[in-house]
């Protein structure tokens, strides 16, 4: 058996959503490069069993209980996590959600848009400091090619009116994309990349736990047959893992990956007024000042 790469030894990582799917491998895998990892989930029962595996790779682990929804729980997760660690190298945003129907989290936000986009907004920005004072370091944020189908509008950025399901979810992958590369910018110069990643088209994850079951049920026959557009959890954690650990991808920043490699996104995510105006209105929803707690330019 060849040995695993140990390019993270002594690393950190938080991986949100990390107890299924393309979350859990990413963070066994970032586990069997030496990174001490912990993992965030709303399941107590299945993260701490994903935290044993960790353990059993010969690594440290953490399982964080946290619903993504509420931003006094990510305000919460990240002083948690400040308390436990002085440093951060890899932080992947993996978490997701999909609903068939229109739904406000406590903070009076469509909840499609709080978990997809809001909840790695803040997060990061709450360990923005963290990831400068260890960089080189790495933020992932998980999108979709579902991007390409959607447009910001911010006369109606949470769906008020004419609410679709695939429409919202759209919209969040592709304010992850705008996310990641106003990220990108932001942090250029302090040794921390962000870049955006499509997992391809995965039916067997949970991300489609707030679907009806008709959604339900099609997905996961799509998930039993050998169809060719469809990816395994496998196969659509290997970006995300490329893109975390792979050492020749150090200062890499602002990109777009899918199992190619670095990849066109939709026009729309290279309109820097469209990137700077989203990341302004989201500083607005979660309370926050847009600017980052870090000194731009420099490495502390």
């Amino acid at each position: 058996m060849v040995e695993p790469d140990r390019a993270l030894d002594g690393r950190v990582a938080l991986v949100t959503g990390g107890t299924s799917g393309i979350g859990r491998e990413t963070a066994l895998a970032l586990a069997d490069r030496g990174a001490s990892v912990a993992i965030v989930g709303r399941d107590r029962k299945r993260g701490r069993a994903v935290a044993r595996e960790l353990e059993a790779r010969g690594g440290g682990a953490e399982f964080y209980a946290a619903g993504l929804a509420s931003q006094a729980t990510v305000r919460r997760l990240a002083d948690e996590f400040r308390g436990r660690h002085d440093r951060l190298d890899v932080l992947v945003h993996n978490a997701g959600l999909a609903l068939d129907r229109r739904s406000e989290t406590a903070d009076g936000v469509e909840e499609t848009l709080a978990v997809n986009h809001l909840a790695p907004f803040l997060l990061t920005r709450r360990l923005a400091d963290l990831l400068v004072e260890s960089a080189p370091a790495r933020v992932v944020v998980v999108s979709s090619g579902l991007h390409e189908r959607a447009a910001i509008r911010f006369d109606d950025l949470q769906l008020e009116r004419g609410y679709d399901g695939l429409a919202a979810y759209s919209r969040s992958k592709l304010a992850n994309v705008l996310f990641a590369y106003e990220l990108a910018e932001r942090l250029r110069g302090t040794g921390v990349t962000a870049n955006a990643v499509d997992p391809g088209f995965v039916p067997s994850t949970a991300l489609s736990r707030g679907a009806s079951l008709r959604g339900r049920l099609a997905l996961r026959l799509f998930s039993l047959l050998p169809l060719p557009f469809t990816r395994s959890v496998e196969e659509g954690a290997r970006p995300v893992i490329r893109a975390a650990s792979d050492p020749t991808l150090e200062g890499v920043t602002g990109k777009y990956f899918t199992d190619d490699g670095p990849t066109q996104s939709s026009p729309e995510t290279y309109d820097e007024r469209t990137r700077k105006r989203l990341w302004d209105v989201s500083a607005g929803l979660v309370g926050v000042s847009p600017e980052l707690p870090v000194e731009p330019g420099a490495r502390r």
